[in-house]
């Protein structure tokens, strides 16, 4: 706490919004926005890496959250403050970060995988930045956030050889889908099954729980569609990520344009078929896994021929 208090000594309105700013490069949407134009534009074996490194990143993650139960800084100490504006986005258990193990992941797995000094300074600068952020603004402890990085570095490490073996080898790429599903099933299985103790239920806790059980039957639905869309591609499809800069642009505007539509425009009538079961999650997300990793990529042979029209 000595160091989140000398953190808050410095607080100031241009620093806040910095770092309010910078903060949002841990959500989950840059995540999977980032990560789908990679898989569409640049190598579809680097987003298999990213998307898969920040799928099992997110089980470890909240499964420490469900385990250990450590409440926020300034439920520990009520005498520290926060920035206000961060307190929405941080209403779970504290230990460990899941912005720094999502912004780790990603722009970590980035800089690994990429030569480029460029995009490996950008993204070590977030490495960096984001986690720093999450402790000016006071939502975690540096326990909280060393954690989230060491899991992260672990994980990017580990996956990097075997991806890079995978895109020459469909065995090695299936063992580690059907790996990365038997592992969301034991977490499936943990939030839903497991006893934990009665402060978990009680209405002040309860949405730390429905937040992991929320997870869990969402990252299923999105690794199951991970493997068809690998399937497909594999078998049938065999996209290219290459074409002209401008139509990389159209490409990757018109493809989340396509995930938004399907995520929210599915929502309600999957949510009636289901009555609001949680395993509706999964097949909406699976669905936009499909949308984003198999109708899409249908049309990148059109945008690959704007650029020869125009140079022909």
């Amino acid at each position: 706490m000595q160091f989140l208090y000398l953190l808050e000594e410095i607080r100031n309105p241009v620093l806040d919004a910095f770092f309010s700013f910078i903060t949002l490069f841990g959500e989950e949407t840059i995540f999977m926005a980032v990560g789908m134009i990679i898989f569409w534009c640049v190598d579809k074996y680097q987003g298999y890496y990213l998307l898969s490194a920040g799928f099992l990143g997110t089980v470890i993650n909240q499964f420490l959250k469900m385990f250990f139960r450590v409440p926020r800084p300034w439920v520990k100490d009520p005498k520290f403050t926060i920035v206000e504006s961060a307190r929405e986005a941080a209403s779970g258990y504290s230990f460990p970060s899941g912005h720094t193990q999502t912004s780790i992941g990603l722009f970590g797995g980035i800089a690994r995988w990429n030569k480029s000094s460029v995009w490996r300074g950008i993204s070590l600068a977030l490495c960096i930045l984001v986690p720093l952020s999450r402790m000016y603004l006071g939502v975690h402890t540096p326990a909280d956030v060393l954690v989230s990085v060491c899991i992260a570095l672990i994980l990017i490490f580990g996956l990097y050889p075997l991806f890079k073996k995978a895109a020459e080898n469909p065995k090695i790429m299936y063992s580690i889908l059907f790996v990365l599903t038997a592992v969301l099933l034991g977490f499936l299985f943990f939030v839903e099954f497991y006893k934990f103790p009665a402060s978990v239920y009680e209405e002040a806790n309860i949405h730390n729980l429905q937040s992991a059980q929320k997870n869990a039957y969402t990252l299923f639905g999105c690794i199951i569609g991970l493997i068809v869309v690998y399937t497909l591609d594999l078998k049938v499809i065999s996209f290219s990520t290459k074409a002209v800069w401008w139509a990389q642009v159209l490409k990757a505007v018109g493809g989340i344009a396509l995930v938004l539509i399907v995520k929210e425009g599915l929502r309600a009538p999957i949510d009636a078929v289901f009555s609001g079961s949680l395993i509706a999650r999964s097949v909406r997300y699976f669905l936009i896994v499909i949308a984003g990793g198999v109708l899409w990529p249908l049309t990148f042979k059109w945008f690959s021929k704007l650029g020869n029209k125009k140079e022909a």
